[in-house]
């Protein structure tokens, strides 16, 4: 039974479900749902053109946002809840390693995650955050695919 159920939330339509079905779950078993928000500054570095103190403090707001909707979500559904906008602490610190680090800190029985079901060139070029912490994860984990986020292929 998942009664620890750790969501990461970055406001894309896969993590929206994966929040959904993390709160779906908590009320089933009388769960806690813990939900981070990891304020990603990789992206930063790749922005030469923007103000990086800006770009950060931006993603922080946003970050906030998607938080306080969160415990929103979770209040409406009698679920209690925990939220953390959670931060690199060194610069070689990757999206998944933070969200292994607070799994492990909250001593999560759960990871649900958004994956957008990249493939091919792609996947290998941008990476993914769900696969990654895969390899590394100690505890169950859920992942969610939104089918708006889902690459389509001919096949499809």
């Amino acid at each position: 039974m998942y009664r620890t159920i750790l969501v990461a939330i970055d406001g894309s339509s896969s993590s929206k479900l994966a929040f959904r079905e993390a709160v779906r779950l908590a009320a089933s078993t009388q769960g806690i749902v813990h939900a981070i928000h990891v304020v990603d500054h990789a992206p930063v570095f790749a922005y030469t053109d923007l103000d990086p103190v800006e770009l950060v403090d931006a993603m922080r707001k946003s970050g906030r946002v998607l938080l306080a909707d969160a415990e929103q979500a979770c209040a409406a559904a009698d679920v209690t809840c925990h939220v953390e906008l959670v931060e690199p602490a060194t610069l070689s610190d990757d999206v998944a390693s933070i969200v292994q680090r607070y799994a492990e800190q909250v001593h999560a029985d759960l990871v649900v995650l958004g994956t957008h079901g990249r493939r091919g060139v792609r996947r290998l070029m941008l990476g993914s955050v769900a696969e990654r912490f895969l390899r590394c994860s100690s505890c169950a984990v859920l992942l969610m695919r939104d089918d708006d986020s889902r690459e389509r292929t001919p096949r499809d």
